[in-house]
């Protein structure tokens, strides 16, 4: 008995090092080994069968103990639930702190913010995995796509249309996701939707056509600035054909990305898509063919039935298992760079989530603060004639809200489940408290909305699109609206003839314009004294609307698409040639609002523009100090704006560039001396015969200023 317990004692002593060595058994369990050496194991260790199960999205090896991690959606926070019911159909979601749509962040023009948006955002999927095990850590987020047409469907999702810019605040999100660990990731961003995807209509079969200059310099920006100065090593390709060749399966997934830009990770297809290769876009005679295309291609993760396809182009001779091998290293590496690979202690990130006295991070008075600091920099002033806002509470006794989207907070299709949500009406409610009557409806039935305007000191009026169209997947029964699938038919809103029955009862109106997307909102911008525009989603949509709208915030977002007056103002929706029309860069007429326009309860002196040098040379970077005063009587942000107009260019350029970019606050009286940087490199174009990016030898013209048509101070600088 005394031998029996001696040796149980002797387990319960050893077992727990002995546990402990085992921990690393294979070379690449090894965390100090060299990246490629771990795969270079692990690959060997590995069958073909086990090799073609980890082209899915979640590249595990049970049987060698590699647990890998999956995808999850995240353009404007962790979804993990929403009406898409992401994270299981059959699972209860778990809430999560939900920010305005991707447009929206866009409308803030903050760096800084959309870094601490998507952190939260990374921390937060860290945190549903390791303490609920729910979600993944490869978030399918941001949209690197440029919103190049107000009449996309997915205009939401995008940043604009302007591709520096999209490019920047890319950057901005993926690195907040990634974190600030120098050998760890908190989380993978996997940007989308890899390339020139902005039509719905079509999009499983139709051809994005463009000129090379345009493919470099415009549409694919946004995506290297994410890979080169962002560091993501993920990305999804896109349904549509790209000049002709399917996305899915076009040489710019190897010889640009990869080859030029240094992506070595995930590129998965988009969902379904290989299936699509047949059956919309007839690319191929068979599966077994188009699998073998897709994975040569550089596809390492599908999103879509691919095991028989794949098996069928293994047996055929269509494809070999060093291809596969060579193909699967980047799902490797992610996992490598996430620390799945390796012991918990190593990686800072893997004790997110593990405590037990853990509070919910969505949750915290943190990150709900954080959420109500994007929304209200969302906001954007579109018109305030007279100082119409902010509205006096004290000299309001009766107030009249009208519209539908006043006691509604709407998600989209990518949104997770919010822990709380605050509607327009509420928010206002809360701010005015008992001291004001509220009068409130939804519309006109019965003559209410007029009713209560007449009776009201101020009315307003909140309309907008609904996110997912109220209806079927492919179905938006209202022309105005759009959402994954499904392109707007028109720009017109039709609760605009609520607007004016408002107006016609009082003209003391203020409208809220809450949207994912432009509206040519003529007879409003003309009638109604003020006006704001700002996206759906956020949790605290209520409140930031309020504090804008009474004072307690002083707006300065600003619009990232232009905004036209008419629907013709537009060229072909597939017209993808930005040259003949669209965007700020190349539009003719007059907009409704231009890009970068936005106003302020401030008033802002651009007063002087001093450079570092004369000139700007290759790899160089020119330092532009602006003077600026806010010479208004309230503190608040000026988002300063730098363009760049190319005056003596022998190649085709754009009316303007945008630059550099900067949100400042400002106390009231305050001058300050804002420092904004222009890079050689966004000066270059791509040279077709050169095949390469380089400086021209030319006059540009610095341009500052609150708005692409809004230039308060020039100077010239030569580029050499």
């Amino acid at each position: 008995m005394k031998k029996y317990i001696l040796y149980l004692l002797l387990l319960v002593t050893v077992m727990p090092i002995l546990a402990q060595q085992n921990k690393q058994i294979y070379p690449f369990q090894n965390p100090n080994l060299d990246a490629e050496k771990r795969i270079d194991n692990l690959l060997s260790l590995m069958t073909l069968e086990e090799k073609i199960a980890v082209l899915s999205t979640n590249p595990s090896v049970p049987r060698l103990g590699v647990v890998g991690t999956g995808h999850v959606e995240g353009l404007h926070g962790l979804a993990l639930g929403g009406p898409a019911k992401w994270g299981g159909k059959d699972k209860e979601p778990i809430t999560t702190t939900t920010f305005p749509q991707a447009y929206g962040l866009g409308e803030t023009w903050d760096t800084d913010l959309i870094q601490k948006v998507a952190q939260i955002e990374g921390y937060e999927a860290r945190y549903a995995l390791q303490k609920y095990n729910r979600g993944g850590l490869v978030i399918r987020a941001p949209n690197a796509d440029i919103a190049r047409d107000p009449r996309w469907g997915r205009t939401e999702e995008s940043y604009g249309e302007d591709a520096f810019f999209n490019g920047t605040m890319t950057v901005a999100f993926v690195k907040g996701l990634q974190g600030n660990s120098p050998k760890y990731w908190q989380s993978a961003s996997l940007m989308k939707h890899f390339l020139a995807n902005s039509n719905e209509d079509g999009r499983t079969y139709t051809s994005s056509d463009f000129d090379e200059r345009l493919w470099r310099e415009y549409y694919s920006v946004p995506f290297r600035m994410g890979v080169e100065d962002g560091g993501s090593r993920a990305y999804m390709a896109a349904y549509n054909k790209v000049n002709g060749i399917p996305a899915t399966v076009h040489p710019m997934l190897k010889e640009i990305t990869q080859k030029e830009w240094g992506q070595n990770g995930i590129i998965c297809t988009d969902g379904g898509a290989f299936k699509l290769l047949l059956s919309d876009h007839k690319y191929y005679p068979d599966q077994y063919l188009g699998a073998a295309a897709t994975v040569k291609a550089g596809i390492n993760q599908f999103l879509d039935d691919y095991k028989e396809a794949v098996n069928g182009a293994v047996t055929k001779g269509y494809l070999t298992e060093k291809d596969i091998d060579k193909e699967i290293r980047g799902n490797f590496r992610v996992m490598i760079k996430l620390g799945m690979l390796d012991a918990s202690d190593k990686n800072p990130y893997a004790k997110i989530g593990t405590g037990k006295d853990t509070i919910d991070p969505w949750k915290s008075e943190a990150h709900k603060k954080i959420a109500l600091e994007a929304t209200q920099k969302s906001i954007v002033l579109l018109k305030n004639d007279s100082k119409f806002l902010p509205l006096q509470k004290e000299k309001i006794k009766t107030l009249a809200i009208i519209g539908i989207r006043a006691d509604q907070l709407l998600l989209d299709w990518y949104s997770g489940t919010p822990p709380y949500t605050i509607t327009p009406l509420q928010g206002i409610k809360n701010k005015l408290g008992a001291n004001v009557e509220i009068l409130y409806a939804k519309n006109n039935a019965d003559g209410k909305a007029a009713e209560i305007a007449k009776k009201a000191d101020v009315v307003i009026v909140i309309v907008g699109n609904h996110p997912v169209c109220n209806a079927g997947w492919n179905d938006c029964p209202v022309p105005s609206e759009g959402k994954e699938a499904v392109d707007r038919q028109s720009l017109t809103l039709e609760q605009e003839d609520l607007i004016k029955i408002a107006y016609q009862a009082n003209p003391k109106t203020v409208v809220a314009l809450i949207s994912s997307f432009p509206y040519a909102i003529n007879w409003t911008q003309e009638h109604i004294p003020a006006i704001v525009h700002m996206t759906q989603n956020s949790q605290e949509l209520g409140t930031a609307l309020a504090d804008v709208l009474f004072g307690d915030y002083n707006p300065a977002g600003r619009l990232t698409q232009t905004w036209v007056k008419d629907i013709t103002d537009l060229p072909e929706l597939l017209d993808y040639n930005i040259r003949n029309g669209r965007t700020y860069q190349y539009f003719k007429g007059k907009p409704l609002y231009a890009f970068g326009h936005g106003l302020s309860y401030a008033a802002f002196k651009y007063n002087s523009v001093k450079t570092n040098s004369e000139t700007i040379s290759s790899n160089g970077e020119l330092k532009v100090t602006v003077s600026i005063t806010n010479t208004g009587n309230r503190d608040g942000d000026e988002v300063v704006q730098l363009y760049v107009k190319h005056l003596d260019s022998k190649v085709e350029r754009p009316e303007k560039e945008l630059k550099a970019f900067q949100r400042v606050f400002f106390k009231a009286g305050e001058t300050k001396n804002v420092l904004i940087t222009v890079r050689a490199k966004d000066l270059q174009y791509w040279n077709v015969a050169k095949q390469q990016f380089e400086l021209e030898n030319n006059t540009i013209e610095l341009q500052l200023g609150g708005a692409s048509d809004a230039v308060y101070l020039t100077k010239k600088i030569q580029v050499k």
